[in-house]
């Protein structure tokens, strides 16, 4: 009975976890409670802590790539040359 609770948790969790917009939280999740289980049934405990870790490495590897943009975004634009102003009328 416990195995199709576990069952049906896993499921109901995997089926709301688009609606949760957590980037990474899924996978971390997935390899935590692997972990979790193999390492003395902590699948549970293994789920939460590798949902958090996999959310912040998602987390993480977005900013570098905004950062990497940013860097290249200067690069690309050609320096625009600037018209010396008119000589100012002395009357």
């Amino acid at each position: 009975m416990r195995k199709y609770l576990v069952a049906a948790s896993m499921l109901a969790l995997i089926a709301a976890s688009p609606l949760a917009q957590a980037k990474g939280c899924l996978k971390g999740a997935a390899v935590g409670g692997v972990a979790g289980h193999v390492a003395g049934k902590h699948g549970g405990v293994g789920a939460a802590a590798g949902c958090a870790i996999g959310h912040h490495s998602a987390k993480k590897k977005e900013e570098a790539q905004q950062a990497q943009q940013t860097q290249q975004q200067p690069q690309q634009q050609q320096p625009t040359q600037q018209a010396a102003p008119a000589p100012a009328n002395k009357s």
